[in-house]
C-alpha cells in the first residue's frame, strides 16, 4: 500500500514537475524564496498593529514565531526521522526531472518546511483577522499554494511532501491562533 502510494506520488512529481519552462523558472524561483514572503509578514504585521494596537500585535509576533519554530523544528524531525530522499536525490526520478535551482538542497524532504510555514502562517492570519479582513484569508491561503507547489515546480519535494506539510501547517497555524487568542484573554489585553 505505501510503496503503490509512493510510486503514484513520483508519477505526479514528474507529471507536474515537467510542466515546467525556463519562461516560468525565474517565477517560481521567486515564490520559493523564503525572502520573497517578507512582504506579506510586513504587511500582516501591519494589519495587525492597525487593527490591535501594539501591545496585542507584540503577543501575536511571538505566537506566529513559536508556530513557525515548531513547524520547522517538527519538519526536520521528520526529515532527519523518516528519511525520504527528495526528488533530486531520488535514482527512480533524478534523470527524468527538471531542477530549477542551482543545487538540490539537504538529501532528505519529507516533509517541506516550506509548505509548512506559508500555510501555518495563511492559517494563523486566517483565524486572527478574520472579522474585519474576510478577503485576506483566501488570499493568504493562495499563496501559501502557491509556494507549496512551487516547491515541486523546482523540483525538490515531492507533492506528498507539500502536503503533508500542508496539512500540518494548516493544523499548527489554527492552533496556534487558538492558543494566541487565549492568551490575550488571559492576559486581558
Amino acid at each position: 500500500m505505501l510503496e503503490e502510494l509512493l510510486k503514484y506520488d513520483k508519477e505526479i512529481f514528474l507529471l507536474l514537475n515537467n510542466l515546467g519552462t525556463t519562461t516560468w523558472d525565474g517565477f517560481w524561483m521567486f515564490i520559493t524564496n523564503k525572502f520573497s514572503s517578507v512582504p506579506i509578514y510586513l504587511v500582516l504585521i501591519f494589519i495587525s498593529f492597525k487593527q490591535f494596537g501594539a501591545k496585542k500585535t507584540l503577543v501575536l509576533v511571538i505566537a506566529a514565531i513559536m508556530m513557525i519554530v515548531v513547524t520547522n523544528g517538527l519538519a526536520d524531525f521528520f526529515k532527519y526521522g523518516i528519511g525520504r530522499l527528495r526528488p533530486c536525490h531520488d535514482t527512480d526520478v533524478s534523470e527524468l526531472m527538471r531542477l530549477v535551482k542551482n543545487s538540490c538542497g539537504g538529501k532528505f524532504g519529507y516533509f517541506s518546511a516550506h509548505a509548512s510555514n506559508s500555510m501555518a502562517v495563511a492559517v494563523f492570519f486566517s483565524v486572527v483577522l478574520k472579522q474585519k479582513f474576510k478577503f485576506i484569508g483566501l488570499l493568504l491561503l493562495i499563496w501559501a499554494f502557491f509556494v507549496g507547489y512551487s516547491r515541486i515546480y523546482i523540483g525538490v519535494h515531492f507533492p506528498l511532501d507539500v502536503f503533508s506539510g500542508m496539512a500540518i501547517g494548516l493544523f499548527f497555524g489554527w492552533l496556534f491562533a487558538k492558543l494566541h487568542i487565549f492568551a490575550l484573554l488571559k492576559l486581558r489585553l
